[in-house]
């Protein structure tokens, strides 16, 4: 099984920003929890980083071509209003999960819309990096 993880802006400041909210990990551990598991699943994962929605874009497009067979997103702040990503998921027969490691429906009012969630199979928020984790066992179950 081929996965792609992507993460939006602001997810490689990881421990860096609002620790009260992200927690103290940082983006490299987060990294390492997802390729734990993809070794004891199985599973080949590419974890892609980018602050720029358009990278975030071209991403999704490659994914079409070279055999990803789910992905696990989370979009950062674009989840509020890039119509562009959420069109570039919606092209995809591929299963997708949100992720979202804070309860974004208890934050700030702005944070309660996601216009990439309708075009997901799934959505995980509120868990942590756990719910990558969570993720991953849902889109292998899905899969297989």
């Amino acid at each position: 099984m081929k996965l792609l993880v992507i993460n939006g802006p602001n997810l490689n400041f990881l421990g860096i920003r609002e620790k009260s909210v992200y927690g103290a990990e940082d983006y490299g551990y987060l990294k390492s929890l997802i390729q734990e598991k993809a070794m004891k699943e199985d599973i080949t994962v590419d974890i892609f980083q980018s602050n720029s929605e358009g990278n975030i874009i071209d991403r999704i497009q490659e994914a079409y071509f070279d055999g990803t067979q789910g992905i696990i997103i989370n979009p950062g702040a674009f989840t509020h209003y890039s119509y562009a990503i959420r069109d570039a998921l919606a092209s995809l027969t591929i299963p997708v999960i949100e992720v979202h490691i804070s309860n974004v429906h208890k934050r700030e009012e702005f944070r309660h819309t996601s216009v990439t969630a309708p075009v997901c199979t799934g959505q995980i928020v509120g868990l942590g990096l756990k719910g990558y984790l969570l993720a991953m066992d849902a889109l292998l179950s899905m899969v297989q």
